[in-house]
Parts: structure tokens; C-alpha cells; sequence
């Protein structure tokens, strides 16, 4: 693992309704950094801050106060066009509920991020196939996401998010919706993505088990990192 810092949290402070009565601050002082290569989890309770920090960390807002480094990038205060172009390239995204688009076979699915990222088709569909024969869903490229069981929804969207081959996998509770046996072959996915492809993957879970899967868990309370620790047989 190399020792390049991918991700670099300081000062972290996240404010909504800012000036009115309402003012509520959810992040309070993040200081957090990730190294390129590595696994580490995030774990907390809802309404920990755990969102707000996964949206943060994912360039889909903009932290209030603080500074983020992206890659050596500061991108605490890029244009929303800006960010979507880190968010498309840098980051491939998994979420508990899947995402796909209802109407697209699992191929066009996992095409769509090369589609707005300007790859040609007959490279999209090459590299959309090769990377679902990696998830295992080189039979069901053709199947619409309602002909798929909650563990090939979600085999199809980790497809999706390397479809860039991007530098982070950020992964939000990607087993929440499934059953044991089927996280745990999620699970198993990742870390292959992070062993064999040298993926930096964020786990954001309440699941302290899957955590302790991790190299590093951070533990997040009432917006702030109260907590890291090394699990037991972590490399």
C-alpha cells in the first residue's frame, strides 16, 4: 500500500440554514484523511453525521468551513460544475437503495457514467461488459433492474461505479438492504476491488461487524470523529 494521501479532511464544519433560528451545525471539526489504497469504514448511529460526511466526502456538497483536499486538489470551494466532473471521474459511488435507472438493462446502466464522461460506444459496451463478468453478472447484462434480486442490483451498481475507473469507491450502507449471505458476497467484492485493483474504498455503515472487515474505523457521534481504532487482523 502506498503511503500518498488520497483524501485530506481539515477543520470540517458543516452549517445549514445559516442565520436563521433554525441555524443547526452537524459537523463539528472533521479532521480526517485517507491514504491511497487503503479500506477504511465510517461508522456511527443515525444522525450521527455520517450523510452529511459521505456527501461531503463525495463532492456532492460543499463543506461550510474547512478545507478538503481531493487527490492534492482543494476542492472545498469548486463550482457545481467542477465537482461533477471530480464525481463523475474521481469517485464511484454505491448506496443502500442502488440507484439504477429503471427503464435501462444492466449493461446501459453501467455504460451511463463512460456516456456522459465521452467514451465511444464500442468502448462503453466493451468496458461495461468486462467489468460486469468481474461482479459476476456476465449472464444478466440484458435484465432490467426489476428482473434482478437485491444482491444483482447491487453487483450492477458497484459496476457502475468503476465504470470510470476511478480512484475511490465510497460505498453508503451497500449491504443495508440485503440479507447476510448476500452482503457478505458484496462485501467480498470490495475488498477484491481494494486487494486486486488498488481501489481506496470508504465504507460509510452502522454495521460494526462489516467495519471490522476494514484497515481503519473511524467512529462518528453527534458530528464529530470520536474514535479510530485498527480492528483486530486488520493488515
Amino acid at each position: 500500500m502506498t503511503s500518498n494521501m488520497i483524501i485530506d479532511m481539515r477543520g470540517i464544519v458543516k452549517t445549514f440554514y445559516i442565520g436563521s433560528p433554525n441555524e443547526l451545525q452537524i459537523l463539528h471539526n472533521i479532521n480526517f484523511h485517507v491514504r491511497e489504497g487503503e479500506f477504511i469504514s465510517i461508522v456511527g448511529q443515525s444522525g450521527s453525521g455520517k450523510s452529511t460526511l459521505m456527501n461531503i466526502i463525495g463532492a456532492l456538497d460543499k463543506p461550510t468551513s474547512g478545507t478538503y483536499m481531493l487527490e492534492d486538489e482543494d476542492i472545498s470551494d469548486l463550482s457545481d460544475n467542477d465537482l461533477s466532473d471530480i464525481r463523475n471521474q474521481k469517485i464511484g459511488f454505491v448506496f443502500q437503495t442502488f440507484n439504477l435507472i429503471p427503464r435501462s438493462n444492466a449493461l446501459r446502466n453501467v455504460e451511463l457514467p463512460m456516456l456522459y464522461n465521452g467514451m465511444d460506444a464500442s468502448q462503453r459496451t466493451k468496458r461495461a461488459r468486462a467489468l460486469l463478468e468481474m461482479v459476476g453478472m456476465g449472464d444478466r447484462t440484458r435484465h432490467l433492474p426489476n428482473e434482478l434480486s437485491g444482491g444483482q442490483k447491487q453487483r450492477v451498481a458497484i459496476a457502475r461505479a468503476m465504470a470510470n475507473d476511478p480512484a475511490i469507491i465510497l460505498a453508503d450502507e451497500p449491504t443495508g438492504a440485503l440479507d447476510t449471505s448476500t452482503g457478505r458476497l458484496v462485501m467480498d467484492i470490495f475488498h477484491t476491488l481494494n486487494e486486486q485493483e488498488g481501489k481506496t474504498v470508504v465504507l460509510i455503515t452502522h454495521n460494526e461487524r462489516l467495519a471490522n472487515e476494514t484497515q481503519r474505523v473511524l467512529t462518528l457521534s453527534d458530528g464529530r470523529i470520536v474514535d479510530e481504532r485498527v480492528p483486530a487482523g486488520a493488515q
